[in-house]
Formats: structure tokens, sequence, C-alpha cells
């Protein structure tokens, strides 16, 4: 079956693209819409850059409504990283962080330099169940993790993130997002995350220079809750903005990048999220078995449910370069290769890499 959606990128015939989880594609329609607004937005006469406000305030309610956030707990960042790090430097600093041994650099480095005192979860097929046994030994204050992980593509069971919020609903429970939003319906308010942050130039196709954050009324009262409590002492001009909005959204934002990351949701929505979700899980449903047959799938995801649309291929990593001989986009993380299925994607494009595993991998 070929992809409904593949018409809408500019995809050379002899490229099969499985690295989206390395750098997602803009559609033709996203692709359009920066032209004709950097070009516009370098005419003389323009009224573009006066309407920077109102720009970036669109793009806070297109993002609050997309993943059910009031606007208001909805900001804006360059990237996952820059607001990471704004975040762990509003957290009291006595606090106790869980996080998820190898998960992505850009998460625990930082958390981890900032002074946190911190245990780490053992990551297997088990990860909810060891989750569960750190934070009755531990007793962290926060857990971090990466909803889909970069390497393996272990997905956490997001209704076991539900339950852990009831379980301990002071626990502050905050997740990168860059893997997975795009890929699934997402519910942030319903989800019992109190943070979720993403780069959008993955799953969600809106290139480069964007990012945001999603919070919890909770954990917005307590970042930066010294400063909040003297705030009137900052100049005048700033009072039309929170603490934690200086503290996330400091300086000039581009609004050609988060234009671009308003305008590949709207692109979402044309094409029914929904049904874009369903398509992209039947793919990956039946790479899941297709690989699982061939005993391609590390452990870790094999002996799981949740599946993310990242596979480790199980292949030496030395096949890289003849992959991309073959028009496959992919790239070596860890012990084998990894590829991911998105909307674009469709069975000929499985089949392919079958047929090259099946006869020229060695």
């Amino acid at each position: 079956m070929n992809s409904p959606y593949s018409k809408h990128f500019d995809i050379d015939a002899a490229i099969t693209y499985l690295t989206t989880p390395g750098s997602g594609l803009l559609s033709r329609e996203t692709k359009q819409w920066r032209q004709q607004r950097d070009q516009e937005f370098h005419e003389s006469n323009t009224t573009l850059r006066e309407q920077q406000a109102a720009t970036l305030n669109s793009c806070r309610n297109t993002l609050g409504q997309f993943f059910n956030c009031q606007t208001s707990n909805v900001f804006l960042s360059s990237c996952f990283s820059f607001a990471f790090n704004a975040l762990l430097a509003g957290l009291p600093k006595h606090y106790k962080v869980l996080l998820l041994d190898n998960d992505y650099p850009s998460v625990n480095f930082p958390t981890i330099i900032s002074g946190f005192e911190h245990s780490f979860v053992n990551m297997d097929e088990q990860l909810e169940a060891n989750i569960l046994d750190t934070i009755a030994t531990f007793k962290p204050n926060v857990l971090i993790l990466s909803i889909v992980q970069y390497i393996s593509g272990l997905k956490i069971d997001l209704s076991f993130i539900q339950e852990l919020k009831n379980l301990h609903p002071n626990l502050l429970i905050i997740g990168d997002g860059t893997q997975f939003l795009g890929t699934d319906l997402f519910d942030f308010s319903n989800a019992g995350f109190d943070a979720v942050l993403s780069s959008g130039y993955k799953w969600l196709m809106a290139g480069f220079g964007n990012g945001f954050i999603l919070l919890s009324d909770q954990l917005k009262e307590l970042l930066y809750a010294d400063i909040q409590k003297n705030y009137s002492y900052l100049n005048n001009q700033w009072m039309n903005k929170s603490v934690v909005q200086l503290c996330f959204e400091p300086g000039h934002l581009d609004t050609l990048a988060h234009g671009t990351l308003q305008q590949a949701l709207l692109q979402f929505e044309k094409w029914d999220y929904a049904a874009t979700v369903s398509y992209t899980q039947d793919l990956v449903g039946h790479a899941r078995v297709e690989l699982s047959n061939r005993r391609l799938l590390l452990d870790s995801v094999r002996n799981r449910r949740p599946q993310s649309n990242i596979f480790n291929i199980q292949i030496n990593p030395n096949n890289f370069q003849l992959l991309l001989d073959e028009g496959i986009k992919c790239f070596p993380r860890g012990s084998g290769i990894r590829i991911g299925f998105h909307l674009y994607n469709d069975h000929t494009d499985l089949e392919k890499l079958l047929h090259i595993i099946d006869t020229k991998v060695k």
C-alpha cells in the first residue's frame, strides 16, 4: 500500500527515507509557506516585523489546541535543550531526580552537572517496574525521561505515567517528547506529565530553530518560586510577562521558525492527525512483525508492547555504508542501525529494506 501522504513531500525516487529519528522532512505546503514568508519578511514595506507578538501568540494557541494544554502554559524555545536547561535552573536545588540509565545525553548530562542528587533506573523490558522499585527506595522529587528512546526506540507505557501520577501526585514527571510527538495522539492535560518539552525538527516535520514546553499548573507555580515572590523589583517594561516566560523566552524568538512549527501542525490537522497516526502505526506494526521474525530487534523492545516508530535493527553497524549505497537513509546507533517509519513511508519502503537485509547484509 502506497502512502496517501507521500505526494506532499519531495522525496527522490531512489531514496528510502527512514531517518526521521535524525531529522524529519518538511511537506511541500510547509516549505512553500516558509519561502513566501521569508521573502515577504525581508521586504522593506512589510508589516510582519510589527506582528511578532501576534505571530508567536498564534503559534502558542495552535500548540495548546493540538496537545490540549492551556495556552498560558505553553512556552516557545529555539530547541529542546535550551528549554530543558531553563527548566532545570528553575527547580529547587535540593530536589532528588530520577533518570533512566543511557537516556538521551541532552536529558541526563545537564541534570547531572546541575548538581541535583540523582539516581538511575535500569532501562530494559521491565522499565516501568524498575521505575516503581527505584521510587520506593530513592524517593525522588522528580522523574525525568525521554518518552521514546533515541537509540533503541523503547517507548514508555503512557498509561503507566498516568497511574504513576495518581500514585505519587507530588512527584514531578518531566518528559522529552522530541522522538514521540508527531507519532501518536497526545493529550497533555490528562497524560500525567508536569512538563513535556520538544524540538520540532523530527516527527513534527517543522525544521530547525523551534521547540516548545508544555507545563502543568503544579510545575509552573514551582519554577523560579523565589524569584516569582520578589517579582516587583523587575523593570516595568517586563510586567506584562511572567518570570517563567522571561526565563523560557528571553530575547527574540524566530517567527519564521515558529511559524513553520505552526504550519506543520496545521498541515497535520488538514490531513486528519488521527488518520496519520493510524496509518503509521499500521506500518510500524508490520515492520515489527517482519523484523522480529528475523530476530533483528533488541530484547528490550521485542518483549514489550508499547511500540514507537523507531527500530534499532541488530545488524553490524558496518553495513551503514551499504544501506546508504542502496538508497536507505538511516543511521548507526548503539549495536545496530537505527531507522524510523513516518507518514511519508509505506510498505514498499519496508519491503525494500527487508530485501536488502535478506540478500546483501552480512
